[in-house]
């Protein structure tokens, strides 16, 4: 059974960290772009960063670069998004995804096919 499943989602202070993980199961993760998206309460779901298969390029979004950073564990399948400097304009649901071979830019929910459940990431005093 092909899953990915998101963790790491918390209430954060302002200007605090986080790490979020994808793990999937049923599949070979490298072979494939996983993509973090995130959709806040009343917006629509948007491309937050993304790591291609093989070369491991990575993308992010205007509004995160510098403090995330994207990296991939091919011995546990596992991408993990780390979270620094937070904002509480990163609060929503975080979501990772996968399907294309490269990271398609922009980054389009569209473009990806598996979904995982998603985790809440909230910042606030």
């Amino acid at each position: 059974q092909v899953q990915l499943v998101e963790s790491g989602g918390d209430l954060v202070q302002p200007g605090g960290s986080l790490r979020l993980s994808c793990a999937a199961s049923g599949f070979t993760l490298d072979y494939y772009a996983t993509g973090w998206f995130r959709q806040a309460p009343g917006k629509e779901r948007e491309g937050v960063s993304c790591i291609s298969s093989s070369d491991g390029r990575t993308y992010y979004a205007d509004s995160v670069k510098g403090r995330f950073t994207i990296s991939r564990d091919n011995a546990k399948n596992t991408v993990y998004l780390q979270m620094n400097s937070l904002k509480p304009e990163d609060t929503a649901v975080y979501y990772c995804a996968t399907d294309p071979p490269v990271c398609p830019r922009p980054l389009f929910p569209s473009d990806f096919g598996s979904w995982g459940q998603g985790t809440q990431v909230t910042v606030s005093s």
